[in-house]
């Protein structure tokens, strides 16, 4: 019994909420103000998201408000990041859209709970650590795909077009664009080209101000003012309930549920990995470390919460999260107030919002969509190994003519094949496989009896031996926590590092980035042809500042010994 006591404990810390080790820390009345101060900011910026990301899932925008209130609301309270903001997000439409079109929003409701079911028993089996074997090139390329299916999604609006019932397939959609060119709206056409220029005025010149609040709260004065024939929300959907809906259970049938399964998945999936990426995206924002398995059960909480109210799916949002951070939140009290002002806006102000005119929807969309897909990140990637181009190409088309779920089956296959391609390729030049270990062995020798005392002060060394693919860079973000105080220096030995693919490089450009905010002096050295290469071809160059190349450990020492901090 008291063998195996050490590992329950460690085992229930695994599901610990972050808010409960917040309020353990000490939480004080300043603390409360910064939360709530960063809770409305977010509100604000997330109340336009929420409406418009349930308008073009095929659902109402009350949807997306009540799925921000109550799955917002868990998310925070429950889950293993300290400032994550949960909601429905851009990444569910094509998914969210696709499965209403074919099954209803029955089946939408069903395959919410089904996929917060599976999200809670991948918490409870530790499966959230998985997310790091996704291969970088996969996760860009389904992402810029729903960046395009979201962009075809919103022509239908943003041109005022006459179409009963846009399909769901992508070249079907458009074809059908086609077939009713000639209903187009001017004046929806013109007020989404306004909003869409108003968006990027503020913000390229006035970044810091509620962009999407502005530009919709514009569009509606304008609209109302000079009464625009264009579709509004009241006109579509109706009056937003000034209340939330009763908890009810769906009806369940086996037989439906099993053709639901693929769509339950897909979200289950795509919630999963988003909600950690987004975690991990703030713990690089504040310093800090997520709980991942405690996040998965969270978000399968929230999500089957969301759909016995019939919300829609949801999960950590990287770009509310970043707002978050940014405004200054403290804890998970931040998420949960953000929740509590979008409720207070559909208790107190939801007739204000009937008469948003879904252009000016369409035209905030748009916006999200660009977002999305990450063009930079793509430029970076198509410098990299044909392979990986390969994947990257391959994942982005599936996702935007076949489904998600293909999309990044195919892509993680192709990924570990092309993979093992290359292990055979270098297996015989490195059999010793460790990724990251205290650098050691140069003081192993006789002659250095006083050990790691060769560093000088404030200098610190890893060595990296085996080849840096996607299935391991996670854990170069690890490197510096292992240090109590940051060192001045770091010198990074990869000297035994035969290979980099995309992941990798993209993981020692975080580093180095990292390294660059908290003013310390990386040092690469022993770099192969190979990483050395791809280093290259991906734009991470020494600058003789932050970064720079030594040929061997004894030459890092002596930059080490005079290197200044950046």
């Amino acid at each position: 019994m008291s063998a195996s006591s050490p590992a329950v404990s460690q085992a229930w810390h695994l599901y610990v909420p972050k808010l409960i080790t917040a309020l353990r820390q000490g939480y004080g009345a300043d603390d409360l103000r910064r939360d709530l101060l960063a809770g409305l900011t977010v509100a604000i910026v997330a109340l336009p998201l929420s409406m418009a990301l349930a308008i073009a899932s095929g659902a109402s925008p009350a949807v997306g408000l009540h799925t921000a209130i109550v799955a917002g609301f868990l998310i925070s309270a429950l889950g293993g990041s300290r400032v994550q903001i949960g909601g429905p997000t851009a990444a569910f439409i094509p998914v969210v859209f696709g499965v209403i079109a074919h099954y209803g929003y029955d089946g939408l409701v069903m395959a919410t709970l089904m996929a917060g079911a599976m999200l809670i028993v991948a918490g409870l089996l530790r499966l959230g650590t998985l997310v790091k074997y996704m291969p970088q090139p996969v996760i860009t390329g389904f992402t810029a795909g729903i960046a395009v299916s979201i962009f075809s999604s919103q022509i239908k609006d943003l041109l005022g077009l006459d179409i009963a019932s846009v399909p769901a397939e992508f070249f079907a959609r458009w074809k059908a664009y086609a077939a009713h060119i000639g209903s187009l709206n001017p004046y929806a056409a013109g007020l989404a080209l306004a909003t869409l220029a108003l968006l990027i005025a503020l913000r390229r010149w006035r970044p810091t101000w509620p962009a999407f609040l502005i530009a919709v709260v514009v569009a509606t004065l304008v609209t109302v003012a000079f009464n625009l024939p264009v579709d509004t929300i009241v006109a579509h959907f109706g009056p937003i309930p000034r209340e939330l809906p009763m908890p009810h259970l769906p009806a369940f049938d086996l037989a439906r549920m099993h053709e639901l399964l693929p769509s339950a998945f897909t979200i289950a999936f795509l919630g999963g990995v988003e909600s950690l990426l987004s975690a991990v995206v703030s713990d690089g924002m504040i310093g800090g470390r997520h709980r991942s398995n405690c996040e998965l059960v969270a978000q399968g909480i929230a999500n089957t919460a969301s759909a016995l109210i019939g919300g829609l799916p949801a999960t950590g949002a990287i770009v509310r999260t970043a707002t978050n951070v940014r405004a200054g939140a403290r804890s998970p009290v931040a998420g949960m107030a953000h929740a509590a002002f979008i409720l207070v806006f559909v208790l107190v102000a939801a007739p204000l919002a009937n008469q948003v005119p879904l252009p000016a929807m369409a035209a905030m969309l748009l916006v999200i969509a660009w977002n999305m897909s990450e063009i930079d990140r793509i430029r970076q990637l198509m410098r990299s190994p044909i392979g990986d181009r390969l994947v990257l190409l391959m994942t982005f088309v599936l996702t935007v003519t076949i489904d998600l779920t293909v999309a990044v089956e195919v892509g993680v296959v192709l990924a570990a094949f092309l993979f093992m391609h290359r292990m055979s390729e270098v297996v015989a030049m490195e059999s010793h496989v460790d990724l990251v270990e205290a650098d050691e062995d140069d003081f192993k020798r006789a002659r250095r009896t006083v050990e790691r005392d060769v560093l000088p002060e404030g200098v610190e060394a890893y060595r990296v031996s085996g080849p840096l693919f996607f299935a391991v860079a996670n854990r170069i973000d690890d490197v510096l926590r292992a240090f109590g105080k940051a060192p001045r220096v770091f010198i990074l030995r990869l000297r035994l590092v035969p290979l980099i693919d995309a992941s990798g490089a993209a993981a020692i450009g975080n580093l180095v980035e990292r390294c660059r905010r908290e003013g310390i002096a990386l040092i690469f050295t022993g770099l192969q042809p190979q990483p050395a290469r791809i280093l290259a071809d991906m734009g991470i160059a020494a600058d003789g500042t932050t970064l720079r190349f030594a040929g061997d450990f004894a030459q890092a020492l002596e930059m080490a010994a005079v290197a200044e901090p950046t």
